[in-house]
């Protein structure tokens, strides 16, 4: 018994030792590292490793990929350990926090437009769509929806790997079921840490533009002063409080009693009859003013202030034509194109772009009432989170994608019959085809469907409304 006893005190003090380090404690927190920064690890340690353990043994631009995707999550928890040791900064200083993110973003954006002839193609698209998401660190008060949002955007395409490799290579499977659940992961992360925006220390130093994280402190530090105490409570004598409240009971007890002391007012002394009497003895003071809502100074937030406009864009970047922020343009036009060469058109309203030549792929994002006429194109036309677009083909392309957009109009030409036009969680699309006299007959792309199970399988077919 002795031996046992003497055993478990041995156990106790080696606890006790390793809670003193400067590793984890009992209550499982690393010292000088923030709740949520340890649990941004946890989400590092977890999905992520996953995702590019996965990635690296598909190879090639998948490989590539994912290290840009961890280049960026590490500079997302270097943010993250900034607000854990800093007040919130200003607009402008936020912004230049934010840009290492942006960056990476970019990167892995750019990388899928440089990348177009891969066979992996549809990775490098699902985590192109979707790596937006981490930008949800600068999105209030909802940065949970916001990445649910840039999820469902990467489906498109991780329904095209699962389709394609199911019975082929359970390896592609397992990579888009890696890849995914690090967002759904980090949907749960921001609920628990950041439910309507990221979460900055209440103490420590303002955030500037070049704030760095602070060392953590070392096991057996001296904890940091305590701040300044509240100010004193004013002093009241509790005598002088039982007192007044004895009088005032006593007025109240009196009944009917209580206005006998009131003294009678007459017509004559009445300002709303006589009203002479309000010009005397100066200026008649107003009642108290109605309440309102005072306005603040400035927005604590810089997520929710009003972002200047962006400068309307039309240029040539390497390879990529960027056009971007266009409203109210009818005359824009293309024409010094080249085979390699692809177009991004961004948050474009009210306007018309004419793509002459022949080009590589077109992309139509967030734009609204736009129309697009091109001549030739040899990849794809993608039409992502837009609303009443037309979009005509004066030569020949190959695939037409359509993703989260209501309202679009394609208009195809004679020798663009052959078109393969894909589409998910859209609505109030059309096809127009070419008749004779140079008149369009129209055809709705079907949004409804109905789907059975004939016993050994999902059987799903269109669901023809007469009318």
């Amino acid at each position: 018994m002795e031996r046992l006893v003497e055993r478990l005190e041995k156990a106790v003090e080696r606890l006790e030792s390793v809670c003193q380090g400067p590793g984890m404690c009992g209550d499982g927190s690393s010292k000088g590292v923030a709740q949520y920064v340890q649990a941004f690890d946890a989400l590092l340690a977890g999905p992520v490793a996953e995702y590019v353990k996965i990635s690296r043994e598909v190879g090639g631009d998948v490989q590539k990929h994912a290290e840009m995707v961890h280049a960026g999550l590490m500079s997302e928890r270097a943010l993250l350990v900034v607000a854990s040791q800093h007040q919130q900064p200003a607009e402008n200083a936020f912004s230049a926090l934010l840009k290492p993110i942006s960056e990476q973003i970019q990167a892995v954006q750019n990388f899928r437009e440089k990348n177009r002839g891969s066979k992996l193609f549809n990775h490098l698209s699902a985590v192109s769509e979707s790596i937006p998401a981490l930008g949800w660190v600068a999105m209030a008060p909802k940065p949970g929806p916001y990445v649910k949002e840039m999820t469902d955007a990467a489906m498109f395409y991780t329904n095209r790997i699962l389709k394609e490799y199911k019975d082929v290579d359970k390896k592609q499977v397992d990579w888009v079921k890696a890849y995914l659940s690090i967002w759904t992961e980090l949907q749960a992360y921001i609920k628990e840490y950041h439910t309507t925006g990221l979460t900055w220390s209440k103490t420590g130093p303002v955030a500037t533009e070049g704030a760095k994280a602070a060392p953590s402190a070392p096991a057996g530090a001296a904890p940091p002063p305590p701040g300044p105490p509240p100010p004193p409570a004013p002093v009241s004598s509790s005598t002088d409080d039982s007192a007044s409240r004895s009088a005032l009971f006593a007025q109240i007890n009196r009944g009917e009693g209580i206005t006998s002391g009131l003294r009678h007012v007459s017509d004559d002394m009445k300002t709303h009859k006589n009203p002479a009497l309000k010009n005397q003895g100066g200026p008649v003071r107003s009642g108290p003013k109605p309440f309102t809502a005072p306005k603040p100074a400035c927005n604590a937030n810089p997520s929710q202030t009003t972002s200047p406009k962006a400068p309307p864009l039309l240029e040539l970047e390497g390879k990529k034509w960027r056009v971007e922020n266009q409203e109210n343009a009818t005359n824009l036009v293309i024409s010094d194109t080249e085979l390699k060469q692809v177009a991004y058109v961004f948050k474009c309203t009210n306007s018309t772009l004419q793509i002459k030549g022949k080009i590589n792929s077109i992309t139509l994002d967030n734009c609204k009432k736009l129309g697009l006429v091109f001549d030739d194109v040899v990849g794809i036309v993608e039409i992502i989170n837009s609303r009443d677009v037309k979009v005509q083909v004066m030569g020949k392309v190959p695939t037409i994608s359509i993703n989260k957009t209501d309202g679009c109009h394609v208009y195809l030409s004679q020798s663009s019959l052959d078109c393969e036009i894909v589409s998910a969680k859209s609505s109030e699309m059309n096809v127009l085809i070419p008749a004779e006299g140079g008149d369009f007959t129209e055809f709705p792309v079907p949004e409804q469907f109905k789907t059975v199970w004939n016993g050994q399988k999902l059987v799903t077919t269109v669901t023809e409304i007469a009318g």
